[in-house]
């Protein structure tokens, strides 16, 4: 019996579009059923349906697209490379068949990945809830603005920060713009947090790595110099007032990204980072 199959397309990728079309027409000879949603520039709609699999051309970001419709769900992500080297889209184009095949023999792994809520709460009422699989970022509207913020977990008061910004990065995001603001490298299957200050006023406030089953509060504080915006996993951007509070947790479900497990994660970053291996390493 054949699957049904999405097919999630940044179109902004060369060859995207004539590789969309051969992989639908190799899935259909198969028996499969499949459904196209390709977008151009940013993608606006979440895919609706009961689907199988979804399959995702493009690079990583792509990813985070489908990953954020899917895993509500617990639909896999098939995700197929056509961009830059990605952490997560590890699927080369003329191996996607054979790759596809293991995977509906049983041979692949399904990497499941810790996923990010973040509820935004204003006036004790809730008035947003997003989910992400990289990171949540809170930061100034502007260039190089330092904004304040209150940060606690259920456990600890961390303090007031001073920054530029805030990370609160999974263990999959902290290869994007968390390691980029200095913060450690994790397991992509761990069961963990990351939060990071992006340049911070006081040089003592460092990143943190916090267990999974803690929720993160960060109240914005008011006095603020500029407009405060929460950006989710680089894609969705939402206007904070002061008073605001965001409360983040671990999501009551995971991604499930296939072929991309932690044997592949560190194969990337081997090559990303250009790690040798010699004494000189």
């Amino acid at each position: 019996m054949g699957a049904r199959i999405i097919l999630i397309v940044n179109l902004h990728k060369e060859n995207a579009s004539a590789l969309m079309h051969s992989i639908k027409s190799t899935l259909e000879s198969q028996g499969h059923t499949v459904f196209l949603c390709p977008f151009e520039g940013k993608p606006e709609l979440s895919p609706q349906g009961a689907y199988d699999i979804a399959f995702t051309l493009g690079g990583d970001g792509t990813v985070l697209y489908a990953s954020r419709c899917m895993a509500p769900f617990s639909i896999p992500v098939f995700p197929i490379n056509i961009g830059t080297l990605g952490f997560i889209a590890a699927v080369h184009p003329e191996q996607w068949e054979q790759v596809f095949q293991q995977w509906m023999d049983g041979l692949i792994p399904v990497s499941r990945r810790l996923m990010l809520k973040v509820e935004l709460w204003r006036g004790g009422v809730l008035q947003d809830t997003r989910y992400c699989l990289n990171d949540a970022v809170v930061s100034a509207s502007g260039i190089a603005k330092i904004i304040r913020l209150d940060v606690s977990t259920d456990t600890t008061d961390l303090g007031p920060f001073r920054a530029d910004g805030l990370i609160i990065a999974t263990p999959t995001g902290s290869t994007a713009y968390s390691v980029a603001a200095g913060g450690p490298i994790l397991d992509p299957e761990l069961e963990a947090f990351i939060i990071n200050p992006i340049c911070p006023f006081t040089l003592s406030n460092r990143p943190m790595v916090i267990p999974a089953h803690e929720r993160i509060v960060v109240d914005v504080e008011s006095g603020q110099r500029s407009n405060v915006l929460l950006t989710v996993d680089g894609q969705e951007v939402i206007q904070l007032s002061e008073g605001d509070r965001l409360i983040l947790q671990k999501a009551p479900f995971q991604a499930k990204i296939i072929a991309s497990d932690r044997k592949v994660f560190y194969k990337v970053l081997r090559t990303k980072l250009n790690w040798s291996g010699g004494p000189d390493a």
